[in-house]
């Protein structure tokens, strides 16, 4: 079987995990047309630094004013303005160190070379400054020393280049989001909750049908949620950044500080579906039936998700009155998939449906704290006086 395998892999000229070549091209096409954008931000604001520096500012060889373009751009959106401050302090560093050490010990020697590098990033570590800094201050210092005449002066040129990249990085970055600076902010939202929803009704589904495989793709896709909160954290970045860059527009930052300390509860409510879906597969493989019921507690609790994800995004967008007419459809849904769950709470229940009842209830807690401003003490005597009220 292994000689045969070896003639068919021949006679096809690729292993079985090589993708075809007409595959890989299309994959490489969807990806360049998904993210087609930082490509043209990048070539244009690289581009716009290297014209302003030799045609305005008369530099003939501004190397660093598109590199420092580059290496703004190359940060996620959220950290841009740091960064760009980063290089141009790095360039200032790398260029005082340099200056320093050619006038002591001589241009292009071998013990120039190293007594710059080894000076300039041990003092960058020793400030506490980020790689981005390291690496911007120790190639400043070797372009300085390495590639530059000995006698032209490069310190206010060096630090007028960074300045003039950092800056058209920084603007190029927030041209897309100018207009609607909250916009992706709302989007990724909304992504996030559709997905932890969706989570759920394929929890529903598996618990539905007693179906442990898929069970197991859900928790496979519920594993993958943490990703959707990061994404999350870096659009509030991102948004902040826009924001406090447009003046016009920075009365939005108290909306933006109020979602903030949502996703932390939005995190705690992906963990518990995550440990949701992990007894679900464990249910479904055991011998005791899957209760009736509980499918519909746990797709209950979708709708609650959805509605804290629609929420969250009207408040963004300044809708004050559909943000409180989804959050009272969060309560509704949430308080109604506990008490589902919890009529299932029995003496003698296995410990996986004891696992998810809990867990029902752990999320609707989180959801109820991150669209509303109740307190953890209120939200819970909501949520056990569900659980204890009438028809228990």
């Amino acid at each position: 079987m292994a000689g045969w395998k070896v003639v068919r892999l021949l006679r096809l000229g690729a292993s079985d995990a090589t993708p075809r070549p007409g595959a890989a091209v299309r994959e490489a096409a969807g990806r360049l047309r998904r993210g087609w954008l930082p490509v043209v931000e990048a070539t244009l604001a690289a581009t716009v630094a290297w014209i302003l520096a030799t045609r305005l500012v008369g530099h003939t060889q501004p190397f660093f004013a598109p590199a420092a373009a580059l290496i703004v751009l190359g940060q996620a959106r959220g950290q841009r303005m740091r960064r760009a401050v980063e290089v141009v302090l790095g360039v200032a560093a790398g260029v005082l160190v340099a200056d320093l050490v050619v006038q002591a010990l001589g241009p292009r020697t071998t013990w120039t070379v190293l007594t710059v590098i080894l000076l300039t990033v041990a003092l960058a570590v020793a400030v506490g400054a980020s790689s981005v800094t390291v690496v911007q201050a120790a190639v400043s210092a070797l372009y300085l020393v390495v590639v530059s005449p000995p006698t032209e002066s490069l310190v206010p040129f060096r630090f007028v280049d960074a300045l003039i990249g950092g800056a058209v990085a920084v603007v190029a970055s927030q041209l897309v989001d100018a207009r609607r600076p909250l916009a992706p902010l709302v989007d990724e939202f909304r992504h996030t909750f559709a997905e932890l929803a969706a989570v759920l009704d394929e929890i529903a589904d598996a618990l539905d049908r007693g179906d442990d495989a898929a069970a197991l793709a859900a928790l496979e896709r519920a594993r993958h949620a943490d990703a959707g909160v990061e994404r999350l954290r870096g659009a509030v970045r991102a948004a902040g950044e826009a924001l406090r860059l447009n003046v016009r527009r920075r009365r939005h930052l108290g909306r933006l500080r109020s979602v903030g300390g949502s996703i932390r509860q939005i995190d705690y409510a992906v963990r518990n579906v995550r440990v949701l879906a992990r007894a679900a597969v464990t249910l479904t493989r055991g011998p005791a039936p899957v209760p009736a019921e509980l499918g519909g507690a746990v797709r209950t609790l979708g709708e609650a998700v959805r509605s804290a994800g629609d929420a969250l995004a009207a408040d963004l967008n300044g809708q004050d009155g559909i943000a409180d007419a989804h959050a009272e459809r969060v309560e509704v849904a949430a308080l109604e998939a506990v008490r589902a769950a919890g009529r299932l709470f029995t003496p003698g229940e296995t410990l996986p449906l004891a696992m998810i009842i809990g867990q029902v209830r752990a999320t609707a807690i989180d959801l109820l704290r991150g669209v509303g401003g109740d307190d953890d003490a209120t939200v819970l005597a909501r949520v056990d006086a569900a659980v204890t009220g009438p028809g228990h």
